[in-house]
C-alpha cells in the first residue's frame, strides 16, 4: 500500500467531511461519509448510531489492545468567517473549513495509519474509532460504544496538539450552587442578605489552598461563572444563585474534589450536574509516551476536555493542528500537518509492545 496514495485519499476524506455539516448530535449524514470511505478502502467498519469503528482483520484477545481515537462533531460556526465554513478552501498549503483541524484532520490521520498498521502482523490490536457528540460529551458518542469493544488497554486520541503528547488531561464538574439567608425590608436592619454569604463563600473558594497539586496539570481551578439573586431593590434577598466550573486534575477525583468543596463551604449547597467527565492521566513511563519523546516530542498537561474523560483506562492526547485554532472563524488545518501526523503515528506505533 502506497503511503502517497493514502495521505491524498486522507486529504479528500477531510475535504468531504468540511462540506458535510456536522455539529453535535447531528452527525448522521458525515457518518454515512465516513463510512462509505472505509468500505471503499476495505476497512470494514461496524456502526452503532454515529459512532464507526474498525476491528483488526486479525484481531487476537490474547495481545493488548489500543484505541486509536477521534471524533466527528464539531461546534457550531461562530461569527467572523471570511470562508465558508462548509466549503473546504485550499489556499496554499492550508485546508480552512469548519472541523478541519478540529478534528477531522486528526480522524482522517489515525485512520490512514490504521490502514498501514493492518497491512502488517502487530504485536497489538489497533481499533480505530471515530466517535460522536465529542464536543457535548454526550451519551451517544464514546461511552456507548466502549461496552461493544474488547477490553482496551490504552487509547491515543486524536486531538489538535501540535504532535506533542499531553499525557494529562483536566477533568470537569459544572455544580449549582445555593446560599440560603432570610428576606427582609431593605430600609431596615433585618434580615440577613443572601448575596453577602454568597460573597462570603466565593472568596473562600477563590482562595482555596489544595494540599495535593497536579505537576503536569497545576491545582483544581474553580470559577464562579453565573449569580443570581434578589426580587426588588427593597427586599433583602433570601437566596443566592451560582454557577461553578470546576476544572479538575488528577490529583483528586471528581468526587474527592467536590467534597472537598463542600467542606470548605459548609453553607453553600452545591449540586453537580455530573461527576462523570473525570481527570486523566497516563504514566510518563508508559512504552506509548516514551515512543513518543523518542521521537523529540513534548509530553505535557492539557487544560481542555476531550473524550478521555470518559475513558476507563490509560489515554494519550496526540494530534494534528493546534488547540488554539479550535472553534474559532476561519479554523484551518496545513496539508503539512495531515502527512506528518500520517508518518508520526506509523513510527509510533509500528511494532508498539506493551
Amino acid at each position: 500500500m502506497d503511503i502517497d496514495e493514502i495521505y491524498y485519499e486522507a486529504i479528500d476524506l477531510l475535504k468531504a467531511m468540511i462540506a458535510t455539516p456536522r455539529v453535535s448530535r447531528e452527525e448522521n449524514e458525515v457518518a454515512g461519509v465516513v463510512e462509505h470511505h472505509m468500505r471503499a478502502w476495505g476497512m470494514n467498519p461496524k456502526r452503532s448510531g454515529n459512532n464507526l469503528w474498525c476491528m483488526p482483520p486479525d484481531f487476537d484477545p490474547a495481545k493488548p489492545t489500543v484505541l486509536l481515537n477521534a471524533h466527528l462533531d464539531t461546534v457550531k460556526p461562530v461569527e467572523g468567517w471570511k470562508h465558508d465554513p462548509y466549503t473546504p478552501t485550499q489556499e496554499g498549503g492550508r485546508i480552512y473549513g469548519l472541523g478541519s483541524n478540529d478534528d477531522g484532520a486528526s480522524v482522517v490521520s489515525l485512520m490512514a495509519a490504521h490502514r498501514m498498521l493492518a497491512g502488517h502482523e502487530q504485536p497489538c490490536n489497533f481499533i480505530f474509532l471515530a466517535s460522536a457528540e465529542e464536543e457535548v460529551s454526550g451519551k451517544d458518542g464514546i461511552e456507548m460504544v466502549l461496552p461493544m469493544l474488547p477490553r482496551i488497554d490504552v487509547a491515543l486520541v486524536g486531538e489538535p496538539t501540535g504532535m506533542n503528547p499531553a499525557i494529562a488531561e483536566k477533568g470537569l464538574m459544572v455544580l449549582d450552587a445555593v446560599v440560603h439567608g432570610v428576606a427582609g425590608h431593605a430600609a431596615r436592619n433585618e434580615g440577613v442578605n443572601a448575596i453577602y454569604l454568597a460573597v462570603d463563600a466565593i472568596n473562600k473558594l477563590r482562595h482555596l489552598e489544595w494540599e495535593k497539586v497536579s505537576p503536569t496539570l497545576g491545582p483544581v481551578k474553580v470559577t464562579v461563572t453565573k449569580i443570581e439573586a434578589g426580587q426588588q431593590h427593597n427586599i433583602v434577598p433570601d437566596v443566592c444563585k451560582m454557577l461553578i466550573d470546576v476544572r479538575t486534575t488528577d490529583a483528586y477525583t471528581n468526587a474527592e474534589t467536590l467534597q472537598l468543596l463542600r467542606e470548605a463551604v459548609p453553607g453553600c449547597a452545591l449540586t453537580p450536574h455530573s461527576t462523570r467527565l473525570n481527570p486523566s492521566s497516563i504514566d510518563a513511563s508508559h512504552p506509548l509516551v516514551q515512543r513518543a519523546v523518542m521521537l523529540g516530542k513534548e509530553p505535557y498537561g492539557s487544560p481542555t476536555l476531550s473524550d478521555q474523560a470518559l475513558m476507563p483506562f490509560p489515554s494519550l492526547k496526540m494530534g494534528p493542528g493546534q488547540s488554539s485554532r479550535s472553534h474559532t472563524a476561519d479554523e484551518y488545518i496545513e496539508c503539512d500537518e495531515v502527512r506528518e501526523a500520517i508518518d508520526t503515528y506509523i513510527v509510533l506505533l509500528n511494532g508498539l509492545h506493551l
